[in-house]
C-alpha cells in the first residue's frame, strides 16, 4: 500500500507502525454502558469461546426455556418455574432505556458470572465489539510488567468468581444459573498474551492505566467488606472511569504526537528531545484536566475525539509517505522508538515536503470533515462510548432512574436537552474514596482525593468544596470528618475500615 491508496480509504487502512503502537486505540470503542463493560469482562476473564455475537441468541433461547419450562432433564433446581421466572423478571432485571422500549432481549444485572452468557452485549445484532478485551489491554498497559499483569488478571478472575466468601444470595443465584448453563460453556481463568510494548518505560510517566490497575487491586481487596451486589457496583464504577479515561488519554497523546511531528516538518530548527524521560513527560504524561467537575462534558469529549481523528490522519500520512520514500518507520512500542521516529521525520523532512504530505493531510481533513466532527464513523462511536459509559442511565421508567449509582456524568436538569456535566454518583464516590486511601493508614485530606482523580484527568476545585455536589456526597456517605470551615483540609474516612 502507498500514500495515494491511503488517501482513497483512510479509516480502514492504518499503517502497521501506528496500529501496533502503545498509543493506538485498540479494540475501537463503540456504544457501551457500565453493565456492558462488566458483562464483557466476565466473558473475557472466564468464558473463553463465548463471543459477543453469541450473547443475544443465547439469551433468547434461555428466556424461552424459562417461559415454557422446557429445562433439560437432570436440572436439579429446588424452585418452581414460576419462582425462577420471577427471579429473571424482577430480582436481577436491569431496567431498559427509552430507546429499547420496543426491543425484546434479556436485560439482566451482571451480579454473577453466568448472567453474562445471556445478557450484556454492546449491540443486539451483527458482531458487537468486545469491551472486555479493552479492559484486558488496559490492565496489561498499566501493570509494571507482564508478570504483574498476569498476576492481577488472575486475582481479578478469582474476585469475579462466586465462592464461599460471597454472600448467600450470590451463591444461590450462581448455583441456579449453573444448573441451567448451556453445554460447552465453562468458567475458567483466561490467559494473557504478552503485549511486548512499553516495557520499563511504564515507570517513567503517569497515565490513567497505571491508576486503574492500582484501583482495581484496591477494589478486589474490598470485596469481603460488602455484599456481592455492592461490590459489583463499585467495580463497575472503576471500570467506567478507567476505560474512558484511557481512551481520552490515547486521543490526547495521538494529538500531541502529531503536533510534535508537524513542528518538526514545519520548522527545520525544531529540536527533537534527546532524553526519553523528557519526551515521555512532554508527549505521554496524562493531563490533570481532561474533564472538570460541574462543567459540560460532551463538548470536551467531542474535542478530544476530533483532535484524535485529525492527528490519526496526519500521522498515517507521514508514515505512508516515509514508506513511499523507502525509509519506512519501525515499530512504536517504546519511548525510544518514538524518539527514533521523530528523528527520522526530522532527517527526511525535505523528501516529505516534496511529497506535499501536509497538503495531503489538509485534503483529507476537507474530505473527512463530517467524520472529524464526530457526526459519523469512528468519531461518533467514540462519543457514544464515552457518553454512555460515564453517563447515568436514562431509564424508561422514571421511578428506576436511581438504579445507576456508579455514574460520572449526569444531566444538569430534567429537560431532554439538558447538558451532561461531570458529577459522581454515590457508588463512584465510594469507589474513588476507597481507592485513594487504599493501603494508607488513617485518614487523609480531600486533597488526596483531588490528586487521585487527576490521575484520570479529572479536575475539581477544592475551594468551595463544602457547597459542591461532591462535598454533599462525601458528607452524606459519612466519608469526611466534617468541619464547616475546613474546605481543602477536610479529612477523608476510609469507607471500609474495620
Amino acid at each position: 500500500m502507498n500514500l495515494s491508496e491511503y488517501m482513497d480509504a483512510p479509516w480502514p487502512n492504518q499503517h502497521s507502525s501506528f496500529s501496533s503502537s502503545f498509543f493506538s486505540v485498540y479494540r475501537a470503542p463503540e456504544f457501551s454502558t457500565g453493565e456492558v463493560l462488566l458483562s464483557s469482562l466476565y466473558r473475557a476473564s472466564g468464558f473463553d469461546g463465548v463471543s459477543e455475537a453469541k450473547v443475544k441468541p443465547q439469551g433468547d433461547a434461555f428466556y424461552k426455556t424459562a417461559e415454557r419450562d422446557q429445562r433439560r432433564s437432570g436440572v436439579a433446581s429446588h424452585i418452581s418455574p414460576e419462582t425462577w421466572k420471577t427471579v429473571l423478571d424482577r430480582l436481577v432485571q436491569s431496567p431498559k432505556v427509552a430507546q429499547q422500549s420496543a426491543k425484546r432481549f434479556m436485560s439482566l444485572s451482571p451480579i454473577v458470572p453466568d448472567i453474562s452468557l445471556y445478557s450484556g452485549a454492546a449491540r443486539l445484532q451483527g458482531n458487537p465489539w468486545n469491551p472486555g478485551e479493552l479492559v484486558k489491554r488496559i490492565v496489561q498497559l498499566g501493570s509494571s510488567s507482564d508478570a504483574a499483569a498476569t498476576a492481577l488478571w488472575g486475582r481479578l478472575h478469582g474476585a469475579l468468581s462466586v465462592n464461599n466468601d460471597d454472600d448467600i444470595w450470590a451463591r444461590w443465584l450462581q448455583g441456579e444459573f449453573e444448573i441451567r448453563r448451556e453445554l460447552g460453556a465453562s468458567w475458567a481463568p483466561g490467559l494473557l498474551t504478552p503485549l511486548g510494548i512499553l516495557g520499563e518505560d511504564r515507570a517513567s510517566f503517569a497515565y490513567p492505566a497505571k491508576q486503574f490497575v492500582a484501583d482495581l487491586d484496591g477494589i478486589i481487596s474490598a470485596k469481603s467488606s460488602m455484599t456481592r451486589r455492592q461490590w459489583i457496583s463499585l467495580l463497575e464504577a472503576v471500570l467506567r472511569i478507567g476505560s474512558v479515561s484511557h481512551i481520552l488519554w490515547i486521543c490526547d497523546v495521538t494529538d500531541r504526537m502529531w503536533r510534535q511531528v508537524r513542528q518538526v516538518l514545519e520548522d527545520p530548527n525544531s529540536p527533537v528531545p534527546d532524553q526519553d524521560a523528557a519526551l515521555a513527560e512532554t508527549l505521554f504524561a496524562v493531563k490533570k484536566r481532561m474533564l472538570s467537575f460541574g462543567h459540560p462534558a460532551i463538548p470536551a469529549l467531542r474535542d478530544y475525539a476530533s483532535k484524535y481523528l485529525s492527528a490519526r490522519l496526519g500521522l498515517n500520512c507521514v508514515l505512508w509517505a516515509l514508506e513511499d520514500a523507502g525509509t519506512a518507520a519501525g515499530s512504536l512500542h517504546t519511548i525510544a522508538e518514538v524518539r527514533e521516529f521523530l528523528s527520522l521525520v526530522h532527517k527526511e523532512r525535505e523528501p516529505l515536503a516534496r511529497t506535499r504530505v501536509l497538503d495531503r493531510w489538509h485534503d483529507l481533513q476537507d474530505k473527512e470533515v463530517r467524520a472529524i466532527a464526530c457526526k459519523k464513523g469512528i468519531g461518533s462511536n467514540l462519543m457514544e462510548f464515552a457518553q454512555y459509559t460515564l453517563g447515568q442511565r436514562q431509564t424508561l421508567d422514571e421511578a428506576l432512574r436511581g438504579y445507576d449509582q456508579g455514574y460520572f456524568l449526569r444531566k444538569r436538569g430534567e429537560a431532554r436537552n439538558s447538558p451532561w456535566v461531570l458529577a459522581l454518583g454515590p457508588a463512584s464516590v465510594l469507589a474513588m474514596t476507597h481507592c485513594c486511601l487504599h493501603e494508607v493508614n488513617g485518614p487523609r485530606s480531600v486533597q488526596r482525593l483531588a490528586v487521585h482523580l487527576s490521575s484520570y484527568g479529572i479536575e475539581f476545585d477544592l475551594q468551595g468544596l463544602n457547597d459542591s455536589d461532591l462535598g454533599r456526597q462525601l458528607r452524606m456517605l459519612g466519608l469526611v470528618l466534617d468541619s464547616p470551615d475546613a474546605e481543602s483540609g477536610m479529612l477523608l474516612v476510609p469507607p471500609f475500615a474495620p
